[in-house]
């Protein structure tokens, strides 16, 4: 009885290996390349695509002004023309075709609209109560996977206060509680129902990464990391993956392009972020506040072939200036917020001016709810401090930290940031030179339509949440 069981048990198995046998048989076949293939898989990299389209506009001229082109210039008593929400000319005796809308700017100082590279409106909406609070996915050291869009509440009245203070394109990031936290999104910064109908259209999603203490702090009771040196093992560990990810999906689109009839791979949130990084399409920026550890970013970077686009806070970039010049990679800082924890300890007041007297990309930032409202005022806070230290720009040269600079972090350069033909007409006309406190954002078009005029109460903006909740205008 033992002897059959073995025997039925041998033919079991031998049929179990003449079906594997067959089975490869039949797997070959399946690649052969005179069977016809399957369609080609190719993973939709904007399945939330931007449904954003410019509020109605008028032919403008805006004339008479001091004008800050966001380029370096400084034009004294010059007009802008905006025209189906593009920037058509800038300078002095321009025709001013008939019908256009003509506004007295004698007086009052003409920018591009401001652009913040780090905002959390949106995901840490005011009001701000652990329900609204969206913004940290603080359950993992690495959340590649989640989409700052996907917390935005276009609600947030922040928005409304924010465009009162000329902030015309702001980028939304998740927290800094991971390691790797999450894509960040750039938003017009306009009323809407939904997010889709804020985002900047084309504008490449951002990489929230972050340094130093924040991972520590979260994750050191919670299984690590609790020590900077395993926080890089953590990024090194997501990369490796990522590498290994891409790889699979390029084998298979070249055995594809061969003729064979491969398997895709099986789809990775997570690893779909961070090989967009890889291929260029993602731009990092990344939270880090001391020297030491935006080089080790760097390095990192090159280990594993990508670019950073910007370094967030970055108390300490003066210390580094001319590697972060060299490497082509902008710093957006604060005017003079730093040493509320160790690792912002060593910041200066003169950090900014010292960057991008080194050639680097400075950019001012507010990472706050509040600040966002007076960027003007701390960009006019670090061009003093620049200039009490001997670091001499022009107010022409130093908006460009509002402007230009940041456009270039975020990608969308070509679109905005200045005032050139062609540009978009993302527009703000202050009440007196924007570097004094004294001055407020008057009017601020967005794509050549009016949005916020400070003298116009039913432009004032308020969001559906606030109807019946505040009195209009409050924002002022």
């Amino acid at each position: 009885m033992h002897y059959h069981k073995k025997t039925a048990f041998w033919l079991m198995s031998a049929g179990m290996a003449f079906s594997l046998c067959f089975g490869a048989v039949q797997a070959q076949e399946t690649a052969d390349p005179a069977k016809e293939q399957a369609p080609l898989v190719r993973i939709n990299k904007d399945p939330y695509p931007s449904t954003y389209k410019p509020f109605p506009s008028q032919m403008t001229a805006i004339v008479g002004a001091t004008i800050l082109d966001g380029t370096g210039r400084q034009i004294e008593g010059g007009t802008i023309l905006m025209d189906e929400g593009k920037i058509v000319a800038v300078g002095h005796d321009l025709d001013i075709p008939v019908g256009a809308k003509v506004i007295d700017a004698q007086g009052k100082w003409v920018t591009p609209g401001i652009i913040d590279v780090h905002s959390h409106l949106g995901v840490y909406p005011a009001p701000d109560v652990k329900s609204t609070a969206d913004g940290n996915e603080a359950t993992s050291p690495v959340t590649a996977k989640v989409w700052a869009e996907h917390s935005v509440w276009p609600q947030d009245t922040g928005f409304s206060r924010a465009l009162a203070g000329g902030i015309t394109t702001l980028q939304i990031l998740p927290g800094s509680a991971n390691l790797i936290g999450g894509r960040g999104v750039t938003l017009k910064n306009v009323p809407a129902r939904t997010v889709e109908a804020m985002k900047f259209p084309g504008a490449p999603y951002g990489l929230k990464m972050a340094c130093g203490e924040n991972p520590k702090r979260v994750y050191g009771n919670k299984g690590g990391p609790s020590t900077r040196m395993a926080n890089m093992a953590g990024y090194r560990e997501a990369w490796i993956k990522a590498k290994e990810y891409k790889a699979k999906w390029d084998k298979y689109y070249a055995d594809y392009d061969a003729g064979k009839n491969p398997t895709p791979p099986a789809r990775d949130l997570e690893m779909e972020t961070l090989v967009g990084v890889l291929e260029g399409e993602v731009l990092i920026h990344n939270h880090c506040y001391r020297a030491d550890e935006m080089v080790s970013m760097i390095n990192m970077a090159k280990e594993f072939g990508y670019k950073i686009s910007t370094f967030h806070h970055a108390v300490e970039s003066y210390k580094i200036a001319d590697i972060l010049a060299e490497e082509g990679i902008c710093s957006a800082m604060w005017a003079d917020w730093w040493g509320f924890k160790l690792e912002a300890f060593d910041g200066i007041n003169e950090n900014i001016p010292m960057v991008a007297k080194a050639g680097a990309c400075a950019i001012v930032h507010s990472d706050s709810d509040i600040g966002i409202q007076r960027l003007n005022q701390e960009l006019a806070k670090a061009w003093a401090d620049g200039r009490k230290a001997g670091i001499e720009f022009t107010k022409a040269e130093a908006f460009t930290w509002l402007t230009s600079k940041p456009a270039e972090a975020l990608g969308i350069a070509d679109q905005t940031g200045t005032l050139e033909s062609g540009k978009m007409a993302d527009v703000v006309v202050w009440s007196g030179d924007p570097f004094s406190t004294y001055s407020v954002a008057e009017k601020v078009y967005i794509d050549g339509a009016l949005m916020y005029d400070r003298h116009n109460p039913d432009l004032y903006p308020q969001s559906d949440f606030e109807l019946g909740q505040n009195r209009k205008g409050d924002h002022q």
